[in-house]
């Protein structure tokens, strides 16, 4: 899994597994990656027998299998912010900002694994 101490993911996971009890047991068996891509790559390279990896990240590798989900309400919102940055809203910008935002671009997160827009 991601290092909790600076990885989101990480962070989510700890969360989670606190909220859900399994904190204390499953910390001493951790391999901490430096990002999610790291802890997919322990788990792709049979490294470690499992990983905490985003489900998206999970569902672009043909070597892992998603074996179970952690319940959304265990962990704090994930998100992804969006956002244009002061002093560079040029038309282009504010059209590619305006797609992320439409229902294609939403369609096309969804396939890849992204919940709804919120």
């Amino acid at each position: 899994m991601g290092d909790p101490q600076h990885v989101p993911a990480g962070i989510y996971t700890k969360e989670a597994f606190t909220d859900l009890g399994l904190w204390q047991q499953a910390e001493p068996l951790l391999a901490r990656a430096n990002n999610v891509r790291g802890a997919l790559l322990l788990v792709e390279r049979q490294e470690a027998m499992l990983g905490v990896v985003y489900k998206t990240d999970a569902m672009i590798s043909d070597k892992v299998k998603v074996v179970s989900e952690i319940p959304d309400d265990s962990h704090s919102p994930i998100a992804y912010p969006l956002a244009i940055v002061k002093g560079k809203n040029t038309p282009a910008v504010q059209g590619f900002y305006d797609y992320l935002l439409s229902d294609e671009a939403a369609a096309i997160f969804a396939q890849y694994g992204f919940g709804e827009r919120k």
